[in-house]
């Protein structure tokens, strides 16, 4: 019993070494799941260690192995085995913290973006709405709201089909994501509608946003003609309802509620146009 353990003991250097050597697959793993930045340069630096660490390891175990003094080969080999035991959990389980909380940031994304249109899906906006205007409410922030109507968007699916109006939706998401401001929240409301949120942001400065974003709308060629089976380039106006939180709106649904009358008063005075709630679309324009 004492041979096989003495025997053991005279192999975890071995042991050691192979685990280290082991460790080299899972923290090559952990550098590509790392996102490019300093998290992955100080992972770097930590390879660099590891890497000095296993040739120190088989350095000493080599001059230690040569050795007779069997006492202090045997505390060695144990220290450098647990040692390396040590290095190779550590690696292992940053792998997996890793993967798991890309997994769980993933699905965090998921939940809360529309799979079509690669923006807030309704379930965030809903969230996302009532913090802006509680906020806006408590210490009297300028607030505003953007709803977004493609004109005519029904016609599109019946003359081009399903898949270019899908095409529009996302092409149309994209546009706008690039027009508004890192603070500004977009989100698909339901249907071809979208909202958007402008926090901190007054009725006036937002009617502009919103005719800065009509007129970069109308004039994008949202389906090129290669594009279209059909042959021919498809564009799309749309209708903007602007609302702005004031004093005599208590709730998010009254404040909704204004955005979409000012959406439909814009549509019934034309489509193509911007109308504030309360304002004609002229007045809008005309300020802006």
């Amino acid at each position: 019993m004492n041979q096989l353990f003495y025997t053991i003991i005279n192999y975890l250097d071995i042991v050691g070494i192979v685990l280290l050597m082991a460790t080299l697959i899972p923290l090559k793993k952990l550098m590509h799941e790392l996102p490019h930045g300093s998290i992955r340069k100080l992972w770097q630096i930590l390879s660099g260690m590891i890497l000095f660490f296993i040739a120190t390891y088989i350095v000493i175990a080599l001059q230690f192995r040569a050795q007779n003094d069997f006492s202090s080969r045997e505390i060695i080999c144990i220290v450098l085995f647990l040692g390396s035991l040590f290095v190779f959990l550590v690696c292992t389980l940053s792998l997996q913290t890793a993967r798991d909380i890309k997994r769980i940031y993933t699905l965090e994304i998921e939940n809360i973006t529309d799979p079509l249109m690669s923006i807030s899906n309704r379930r965030y906006l809903d969230q996302k709405l009532e913090e802006e205007f509680s906020k806006a409410a408590r210490y009297d922030l300028a607030f505003s709201i953007l709803m977004i109507d493609i004109d005519h968007f029904k016609n599109i699916n019946d003359t081009y089909g399903h898949d270019t109006g899908d095409i529009v939706l996302k092409k149309l998401a994209i546009l706008i994501n690039e027009l508004i401001r890192e603070t500004d929240t977009v989100a698909r409301y339901g249907g071809e509608e979208i909202m958007l949120l402008c926090p901190l942001t007054d009725g006036h400065h937002a009617a502009w946003l919103a005719e800065r974003l009509r007129c970069e709308i109308e004039k994008c060629v949202m389906v090129s003609s290669d594009m279209e089976k059909e042959g021919r380039e498809v564009l799309v106006t749309v209708s903007i309802g602007v609302a702005e939180f004031a004093s005599d709106i208590f709730c998010v649904t009254d404040l909704v509620k204004r955005a979409d009358e000012a959406m439909y008063q814009a549509k019934d005075e034309g489509r193509n146009r911007v109308c504030v709630y309360g304002s004609s679309s002229i007045d809008v324009q005309a300020s802006l």
